[in-house]
Parts: C-alpha cells; structure tokens; sequence
C-alpha cells in the first residue's frame, strides 16, 4: 500500500533532521509521526482562567469530568477518550526515573478534583495527567479531547500532539492581546483551530463580539472558525431533552463540526498537521545554516589574515632597511674612524708638548733614563685609551644597528670584540748621539778663546809702554777662554735637548703611524664583522617571515577551501530545506479542501 505524501514529507523531515545533527527533532517528529499514524483525532481545548474551557468540555460531553468553580482550575492534562465504561485514571511519572509511569484508577467524578488537590501522587511522585474514559458517541468516531491547565497550553499542544486546538474565551470581551498571541503560538503548532465564544447567554450583543473576533483573526491573518456556545443553556438541555434549547445553545453546530469536518477529514488534518510541523522543524534548521552561511563568507580568520598581512608589512619593511642599515652603518664607521683619529693625534699632541717643555729645562744626558719609560708608559696609556673608546664605541654601534635591523634578536650583535694592542705599537725608544766635553775639549776652547784676549788687551797695554803679555793681558785672556768654555758648554745642552725633542717626536710620530694602522685595521676588520653577521639575522628573518607568511598563507587557503566546500554544502541543504518547505506548503490545503472551508470563514 502506497504511503500517504504527508507521511514521505515527515520522513523526509525527519532525515533531515538527522542529517543536521538534530536527535532532539528526530525524536520529537518520529513521537509525532506515531500519533498521526494512530486514527484517533485530538483536540486540546485551551484557554485563560475563567473563560469557561472546563465547563464547555463538560457540556460537550454532558459529563462532569473537569472541575469547575471560582476556586477551582485544572492543574494538569486531562484526556478524555471513548470507553464502554466510564473509568479514571491518575497517571504519575513514578518514584525513579528508570521506572515507567504509575496509574491510579479513581472515581470519574472525582478525578480532576483528586488531580487538582493532590501536588503529588500517593507514591510521592508528580502526577503528569488524567484519563477518562466516557461511553460517548462523540467519542466513538476515535475522537479524543483534552483539557489542559492555562498556564501550560501551549506546552501541551506540543506534547499531546494536537490535530485540532479548540480555544474558549467567553462573550463579555473581546479577544485579549495575550489570547492573540497565544493563537498565533499555537498556529504554528497546529493549524486547525477553532475559536469557541462561550458565555453567550450572558451577552445580548454575543454576535457583534463574533464578529468582531472574526475580522480580528482575519486581520492577524489566523485561519480560524468562530463557533459561539452556551454551557448552560446545553446542560439545561441535557437535563430536560430539549432539542430546540440544545440547538439554541450552539453545541449542536460544535458537535457536528467535531464529526464532519474533524473525524471526517483525517488525512487533511494530518497533511495540515505536518506541514505546520514542517515548516516549523525547517525554520529550526535553517536558522543556524544561515548563520554557519553568513560565516563562511567571511574572509576567513580574521587573526590568520592579519598575522599573515602583518608578516608581509614586515617582509616589505626588512627589504626596505636593507640598504638604510648598510648606509647607516657605514656612515657611523667612519663618524668613528674620524673621531678615534683625532683622539689619537690629540694625545699624542699633548705628550710631545709635554717632551718639548720638560727638555727645555733637562739635560738628556741625565734625564734620558727617566724619560724613556715615562714615555713610553703614556704611549701604552694612550694606546690601551684608544682601543678601549674604539671597542666601547663599536659596540655601541652595534647595538643601535642590531634595534634597527632585529630589534627581538638579542644575538644579533657579536658576543664580543677584539680588544688587543698590538705589542709593536710602542717600540723601542733609543737615547740620541750625546757627543762628550772633556778636560781636553775644554782646554782647547779655552786657549782659543784667550788667546783673542790676550792679544786684545795686550796691544791695548802696548800704548802704555807695557810688554804685550803682561798681568792685565794675561787676566784677560783667562777670562775670555772661562766665557767660551761657558758659551761651547750651553750650546751643546741646547743640542743635545734638540736632539731628544727630535727623536722623542719620531718615536711618537711612529707610534702614531704603527698604532694608527693598527687601530684602522681592527675598525675595518669589526666593520666587515658587524656588517656580515647583521646581514645573516636579516637573512634568518626573512627566511624566517618568509617562511611563517606561507605558513599561514597555507592555514588561510586551506581554510579558504574549506569554507567554500562547507559553503556549498550548506548552500544544497538551505535548498533542500526551501523545497522541503514547499512540498509540506503543497500538502497542507489549507484553502483548498472543501469540508474545512468554514475554518476559513
């Protein structure tokens, strides 16, 4: 036997629940996809406290079976079904949760009130419902109808599966803002309702009030029949058999409505039933697709692009400093090799000032021994000063290149750097040719410059009649050969001070010349030093970003891919859920089916 099409499109939804990883829907239909397969037809009678629903189904079924009164309301479910007796029966969830649910037979006409005033069972647990059966011939047909609390209704249409919602308001008001929404809720539960005005035996103008609540669900666009009815005047009827009371009372038009267009339209209302269900699930479903959709739209992390971008803005950035630290690094060198020079030519300056003036006044022959070491001790001094500014300056250097070029590189800049002065940079200082005055070389000077004295003044005593050499003559000649022997002896001290000035000058000039070379060669030598291992942190890094941008550039393709694939993917389900939707709107004939027309009326 081939299935009904309402019964493929709620498998179908089923699957599709599954398919979305949904077990909470799966279980909900495939509960619901069991009631509709049963033939009895249910309708869940709701409404607000006070509107009459309790009395409106105990008129209905001309039984006492809800309580009723100011002080009373049903407090759980009440299913009332056909039976040859009339039996009762409290059902409570039991005392564990691994056991099943316990029932109490009790009296019909006290089982509401029983369930209203007990809060739990006589085992301890909470009641859940009530069921009554009733020998009623609108019951006979499979029809089944349930009374619900009035704060729980929308609840219990969900859980008893409703194929028809019959809502009681009575006829002394308009429909509240609260019973529209409660309508609208449900209308998307279960589409067949009918709105029952009750109380209208109280209210001379109760057609003006239908009316009016018809154009409003017609304005809410809410696909609902208005049936008005008086429990009242249909319990007096009952009582007396009064058939004209009973027809005046509207119940007779509900009874025949609850036959023909419910128990005699099954199959619609199950279609209708499943295409409210599954548009309901389908909206369930495409609400997170919709979401996950939108997501992979996204140009996909938003962290990865942006550690991948900055690792590019990085890249761009160390090419650019390339040839900017190499400039750089060059221009210091030489700021460096400028000011470590004229260090060196002032120092050294100052020591040869320092030689001019102490032999002006020392005799090298004497001084010499002391004067050597003191200068070549300055001249080490100078040198080691030198050196350790130049190293101390380099590093320097260093250090300002290596925040320029890795500023998260603490090895970037050479451990250390040489700090020798060459040995040969202070030589040796040799005392200059001192040329000797002894006995011999002062007699002779002496002589020579006596005799001019002698023969000066001993002609000048000639005039006097005086022989040439005489006392005054002779005196004479004694005291310039002591004055020449003064002269010749000073001026060897002021040529051997010449000669210690010029050789202490060529001794420190090579020592300028050695050690300068020196100093430049070590400069040049840490230049190049500095200048390759900052070159190969450049080249580590940029094999380093270059590496990390393909990194990520592989995590944001492979991501890319991804949510394309998942996009496509969800894309097919979206379309599967639209036509899904569309095949459950096609079944469920709401408009179409001839015997229902009046629920549009």
């Amino acid at each position: 036997m081939m299935a009904p099409p309402w019964l493929e499109v709620l498998d179908d939804t089923v699957r599709a629940c599954a398919t979305h990883r949904r077990p909470d829907l799966v279980e909900r239909l495939t509960a619901r996809r069991s009631r509709l397969l049963d033939p009895k037809v249910r309708v869940v009678v709701i409404g607000e406290s006070g509107q009459g629903k309790s009395q409106l189904v105990n008129a209905l079924l001309n039984a006492p079976v809800c309580a009723v009164g100011d002080d009373r309301t049903t407090v759980v479910p009440t299913v009332i079904e056909h039976a040859e007796t009339p039996t009762a029966t409290v059902v409570t969830g039991g005392r564990l949760a691994i056991e099943g649910p316990a029932r109490t037979p009790v009296a019909v006409e006290s089982v509401t009130a029983e369930a209203n005033r007990e809060a739990l069972s006589v085992t301890g647990a909470p009641v859940v419902r009530t069921e009554i059966g009733l020998p009623r011939a609108l019951l006979a047909g499979g029809l089944a109808i349930v009374d619900t609390p009035a704060r729980a209704a929308l609840d219990t249409v969900q859980e008893m599966s409703a194929d028809a919602v019959l809502m009681a308001t009575d006829a002394t008001a308009d429909l509240s803002a609260a019973e529209l929404r409660l309508l609208e809720q449900v209308a998307r539960l279960c589409p067949t309702i009918i709105v029952v005005l009750t109380k209208i035996d109280l209210v001379p103008g109760w057609r003006g009030v239908a009316e009016r609540i018809r154009a409003r669900l017609d304005e809410g666009g809410l696909l609902a029949t208005v049936l008005p009815v008086s429990a009242t005047l249909r319990l007096a009827a009952a009582r007396t058999g009064d058939k004209a009371l009973n027809e005046e009372s509207g119940f007779g038009e509900l009874i025949r409505f609850l036959h023909k267009d419910l128990l005699g339209q099954a199959d619609l209302l199950a279609r209708r039933s499943v295409a409210a269900l599954t548009a309901l699930t389908v909206e369930s479903l495409l609400g997170p697709l919709q979401e996950e959709f939108a997501e992979t739209q996204q140009s996909g992390s938003g962290e990865t692009v942006a550690r991948w971008h900055n690792e590019g803005r990085r890249l761009e950035r160390l090419q650019r400093d390339a040839v900017r630290w190499q400039t750089l690094l060059s221009d210091e060198v030489a700021d460096l090799l400028s000011d470590v020079e004229f260090d060196l030519r002032d120092r050294t300056r100052r020591i040869l000032v320092e030689v001019d003036e102490y032999f002006d006044a020392a005799d090298p022959a004497r001084a010499w021994e002391k004067f050597e070491p003191w200068l070549r001790e300055n001249l080490t001094v100078v040198a080691e000063t030198n050196s350790e500014w130049l190293l101390d300056r380099f590093e320097w250097v260093a250090r300002k290149m290596a925040r320029l070029v890795a500023p998260h590189r603490p090895d970037a800049v050479p451990e250390s750097l040489p700090r020798d002065v060459p040995a040969d940079s202070v030589g040796d200082l040799r005392m200059p040719r001192v040329e000797k005055f002894g006995v011999g070389q002062k007699l002779f000077i002496g002589m020579r410059g006596s005799y001019s004295g002698l023969l000066m003044f001993g002609l000048a005593t000639t005039i006097a009649g005086l022989p040439l050499i005489n006392p005054i003559s002779l005196g004479a000649g004694a005291a310039f050969g002591a004055k020449s022997v003064l002269e010749e002896r000073g001026n060897r001290l002021k040529r051997r001070q010449a000669a210690a000035k010029s050789a202490a000058h060529r001794y420190v000039d090579d020592f300028f010349l050695t050690y300068g070379k020196h100093s430049k060669d070590t400069a040049r030598q840490i230049h190049r030093a500095l200048r390759d291992r900052l070159t190969g942190v450049a080249d580590e890094l940029r094999a380093e970003i270059t590496e990390n941008a393909k990194s990520l550039k592989h995590v944001i393709d492979t991501d890319t891919a991804q949510r394309t694939a998942r996009a496509h993917e969800i894309r097919r389900g979206i379309e599967e859920l639209a036509l899904l939707r569309q095949r459950a709107q096609s079944i469920g004939g709401f408009r179409q089916a001839p015997a229902l027309r009046g629920l549009t009326a």
